[in-house]
């Protein structure tokens, strides 16, 4: 497979690539997607990749407006563009915790600086952890892992430099969902929310939000992923809350202390929901990490096994364009340097075994990420369910080492935003890098391209959480930050050891 693939710039041709011109353009985007993603994933829990839009906006605008004819500059702009997103889905899944305990424990929120060192460290640690990955997930097995969004990327590139106008249908997307938007939430001439409540059954119904973005969501996840999520909405809300009230009484189900009739009586469906179901939630979530991460033990052994064989193979010196990487001397001294930060610098709340931690679940999350997404997608990558598991185990080892309490909490939540992070822009790497294979960029620029994404979305990414928690605040019906609250909820549970029930004990 390899001898007979052919990139779609050859190796000897040279194009303008990492320029003025792109890097503000993607950097424009980082910040744009970054926003949006926050504000999405707080909204409904989940964020989908930004790399397929990226591109085809960069061909817009580079093409089209710009008149300037360089797909290898297109493919710049989609790689900083999109690094905006990846790191916004990784802070917005952990960070808003610390800013619901801030309000909780009468405590300050955590500084611009500090979010921006969390977001920034664990941004660089994911590019620079699957940087030595590129040559066997990327290479070795173009032809197995296909990257669904690195290979539309490369898809939309190519089509752009052949005269194709896709970017119109984006920008008319756009344009339409604005003024939808618009009309709804801001003129309300009718409702973003629709909803119809079963009188008999203590405020519950059914509804949903009527949204573009969500319906932009549901398209690109696709038939599989929305039935899932409806059938958990379903199982939760019409199957385990009738049989917990059903079984509330029993004392081999739930301990004699817990009155589940008394709460749904006093506080309806919403009751149960908040001390019951969102503790199962979590649990789920747990789980279906874990029962992940069992399952891809063969593939991960086996990355790790082709990581280490093409050490050698890329030690050779080469003046092969598409062979042009980032020393990997530097790589490992800079993540040295990033490791030994995280334990010193005093406004980031981690210790030398939360550090530890860091780096090695950083290593081989980016790794199981870097894998996983090759298959099923950044949109569909399991990064909560990889940031619960290591939650659940940081914070048993934070509260066995005498770090408990509020300190213990922060520091736990930092350790997994930083892996959410690691595991989310180590994925979204992948892609591009699959994306620049194809299409025949350079993988050094690519390389510099992602770490200025990186740097960009993290000192812009604190102002964002920022403004969202001063317009509606984590945990209101506005901003739920379902993930978060899970996150939240897991570390408390274990901290306090008051998880509802037996569940914990």
């Amino acid at each position: 497979m390899l001898e007979t693939f052919k990139p779609f710039i050859p190796a000897e041709k040279k194009l303008p690539e990492l320029t003025v011109t792109s890097i503000i353009t993607g950097v424009i985007l980082a910040i744009v997607f970054g926003a949006a993603n926050a504000y999405l994933g707080l909204r409904v829990g989940m964020t989908v990749s930004a790399s397929i839009p990226a591109a085809v906006i960069s061909m817009g605008v580079i093409r089209m407006i710009l008149k300037r004819d360089s797909i290898l500059e297109n493919n710049i702009v989609q790689t900083i563009g999109s690094a905006g997103e990846s790191l916004a889905a990784g802070a917005i899944f952990t960070l808003p915790a610390l800013f619901m305990w801030a309000t909780e424990f009468g405590e300050k929120t955590p500084s611009l600086f500090t979010i921006t060192l969390i977001a920034l460290i664990g941004g660089l640690l994911g590019v620079f952890f699957m940087i030595p990955l590129r040559h066997a997930l990327i290479v070795k097995e173009h032809g197995t892992l296909p990257y669904p969004e690195g290979q539309a990327c490369s898809e939309v590139l190519i089509a752009g430099e052949e005269g194709g106008k896709k970017a119109g249908i984006v920008f008319k997307g756009l344009g339409i969902a604005a003024l939808y938007k618009f009309i709804a939430d801001g003129l309300k001439l009718f409702p973003s929310e629709v909803d119809y409540s079963i009188g008999a059954y203590k405020g519950s119904g059914i509804g949903g939000d009527v949204l573009p973005a969500l319906l932009g969501v549901g398209y690109i996840c696709g038939p599989r992923v929305g039935a899932v999520l409806t059938a958990g909405g379903f199982m939760a809300w019409f199957v385990l809350m009738p049989l917990f009230v059903l079984l509330g009484g029993s004392t081999v189900i739930f301990p004699a202390t817990v009155s589940i009739s008394e709460v749904f009586e006093n506080g309806g469906t919403w009751g149960l929901w908040s001390n019951y179901i969102r503790y199962v939630g979590a649990g789920a979530l747990a789980t279906a990490g874990i029962i992940s991460l069992i399952k891809n033990l063969p593939l991960i052994a086996k990355t790790f096994a082709q990581a280490f064989k093409s050490f050698g193979a890329k030690g050779e010196t080469t003046n092969d364009r598409l062979s042009s990487e980032l020393p990997m001397n530097i790589i490992m001294i800079i993540i040295g340097v990033l490791a030994i930060a995280l334990w010193l610098i005093p406004t980031i709340p981690v210790n030398f075994v939360g550090a530890i931690i860091i780096i090695i679940f950083g290593f081989f999350f980016a790794t199981v990420s870097s894998r996983m997404v090759g298959i099923v997608g950044s949109s569909n990558n399991p990064v909560s369910g990889m940031a619960i598991a290591t939650l659940l185990i940081s914070t048993i080892i934070l509260k066995a080492t005498g770090k408990v309490g509020f300190a213990g909490m922060t520091s736990a939540i930092a350790i997994g935003s930083i892996i959410c992070i690691i595991a989310a822009i180590a994925g979204d790497t992948s892609q591009d890098l699959k994306t620049g294979y194809i299409v025949g960029s350079t993988p050094k620029a690519q390389q510099i391209g992602e770490v200025v994404g990186v740097v960009i979305s993290a000192i812009t990414i604190g102002g964002v959480l920022y403004l969202l928690n001063a317009a509606w605040g984590y945990g209101s019906s506005e901003l739920p930050a379902p993930q978060a609250t899970l996150m939240k909820l897991v570390v408390e549970g274990i901290m306090s050891g008051n998880l509802p029930g037996t569940w914990y004990s």
